[in-house]
């Protein structure tokens, strides 16, 4: 498909969705942080969407962002990377072990993770997220008798997230991971120890999975 086509099958689709759920293109903008303008000129098949946009664009709209992106033409590598599988498969374990003994009373899903990740990508980017961070972090780090490679990698997120010169898209991406550890709405409850801090590990490795990624692409 051209790049034309592409543009033009994105672009229906996302206004076929806005009429759906009642939403404008200015209400969307809202709820993702995305600009309206942005959100517009994607509908329209004039600018060419990127998956950070779509991933934002998935979570409010509630659709899978594969059927986005195939739209758009875009590759969901992260899906078919290594990793990744690797993560699935020990989300289905935990599931497995979970759902039977009535521990877990929702879907657990590679999904589920990435648009909790989402959300707080947007929360890291206020004044209110970036306070619970710099405030929590270390105390939440004590709770968990910290250690090990998770806990190391957030350290080193935290680290990076509190230099003077970090970008607004690492500022989100660090912070979304930050915050998924911190607050407690976690898809596994903490309480279910020792597995209950494994999707903030895995939310861990999807962010490292996608820094990763962004580094290659730049």
């Amino acid at each position: 498909m051209s790049e034309a086509g592409k543009g033009r099958s994105i672009g229906l689709l996302l206004k076929r969705l806005l009429k759906e759920r009642s939403l404008s293109m200015r209400k969307l903008s809202t709820l993702t942080g995305i600009d309206t303008a942005t959100i517009s000129r994607i509908a329209n098949g004039k600018q060419r969407a990127k998956p950070d946009h779509l991933k934002k664009i998935a979570v409010h709209l509630d659709v899978p962002v594969e059927r986005l992106m195939k739209d758009a033409g875009i590759d969901f590598g992260i899906e078919r990377d290594e990793r990744y599988s690797k993560i699935q498969e020990t989300m289905d374990i935990i599931q497995g072990v979970l759902v039977p003994a009535n521990l877990l009373d929702q879907q657990f899903s590679l999904e589920r993770v990435q648009q909790e990740l989402t959300k707080y990508e947007q929360y890291a980017l206020t004044e209110e997220g970036k306070k619970i961070i710099f405030e929590k972090f270390h105390s939440k780090v004590e709770q968990v008798s910290g250690a090990g490679p998770f806990i190391d990698h957030l350290k080193h997120m935290y680290v990076l997230f509190s230099k003077e010169d970090i970008t607004t898209e690492e500022c989100a991406i660090l912070g979304s991971a930050l915050l998924y550890f911190i607050l407690s709405a976690d898809i596994i409850p903490d309480y279910i120890f020792p597995i209950g801090y494994l999707d903030d590990a895995i939310a861990v490795q999807l962010v490292l999975n996608r820094l990763a990624q962004r580094d290659k692409n730049t």
